[in-house]
């Protein structure tokens, strides 16, 4: 299969510099092939929020391109990109501002365009993904943390993105909430980037890793070998939980 033909994200040669002359990215190279799940790893500082505003155009005008299913992200085809490319941001009250939820997950469809039946079956396949069917009429603020980050996710996929990228995903989450995001992200026919600090969730969920590092990709593999790399992750400030042993953990399954 010819990976150029399936690829969900390419990004060639993006550097990118802020106004006050900082520069965060320096030449950053990937490709993400359709159906993928991939963490995107590094410290504080690495430029992982720069690269992600790169990807549905928030950010421009540095050098290098980023490809979404080959539509170049630029203004002749910026609202295409933006449907494609769903971010989830850490948290959750930052997506969440209608009355109810159904009116929330309705947000995004309904602004382009659709209408009457078609949207309300929209509104409910996003909810039916997340388990969240039922809270259809409840105001988000009534809903817990966990229930509130997954109809976040809701409202992303009702746009039915290509691409559905995630900030911290795992974070402020109890564990029965961490697992069932978990189960609810394995199941989505969508490329997944997921950024993360919680190298144990990177790797019950993404195959494949990428490490952001000084604005570069320093490393790009299976999860489970760059988290088992001591001298990797030393280099580029990644510490694994006290006692967590990546070589003791099944291989997540990958995509075909």
């Amino acid at each position: 299969m010819d990976p150029v033909s399936t690829a969900s994200l390419e990004v060639s040669g993006l550097a990118f510099a802020y106004p006050d002359g900082h520069q965060a990215l320096f030449g950053v190279d990937f490709s993400i092939a359709r159906g993928e799940r991939v963490a995107l790893l590094g410290p504080n500082g690495a430029g992982k929020t720069t690269l992600v505003l790169h990807l549905n155009g928030i950010l421009t005008g540095g050098a290098g391109t980023v490809t979404v299913a080959g539509l170049e992200v630029g203004k002749r085809h910026m609202a295409e990109v933006r449907r494609r490319v769903g971010i989830v941001f850490q948290d959750p009250d930052d997506q969440l501002f209608m009355p109810t939820v159904r009116e929330d997950v309705a947000f995004g469809p309904a602004a382009a365009g659709l209408r009457g039946p078609e949207l309300e079956e929209r509104v409910d396949r996003a909810l039916g993904l997340v388990g969240m069917a039922e809270f259809k009429d409840r105001p988000p603020h009534h809903l817990s943390f966990g229930q509130r980050r997954r109809v976040a996710v809701a409202t992303v996929l009702a746009m039915e993105p290509e691409i559905l990228v995630l900030d911290e995903p795992s974070s402020n989450l109890d564990p029965a909430s961490r697992r069932e995001l978990a189960d609810i992200l394995r199941s989505l026919d969508v490329t997944v980037l997921m950024v993360t600090h919680d190298l144990p969730y990177a790797l019950e969920l993404c195959p494949r890793s990428l490490i952001l590092s000084d604005g570069v990709i320093a490393a790009d593999g299976a999860t489970a070998g760059l988290l088992a790399d001591d001298a990797l992750m030393r280099a580029h400030r990644l510490e694994l939980p006290y006692g967590f042993d990546p070589r003791s953990v099944p291989a997540t399954p990958g995509r075909p």
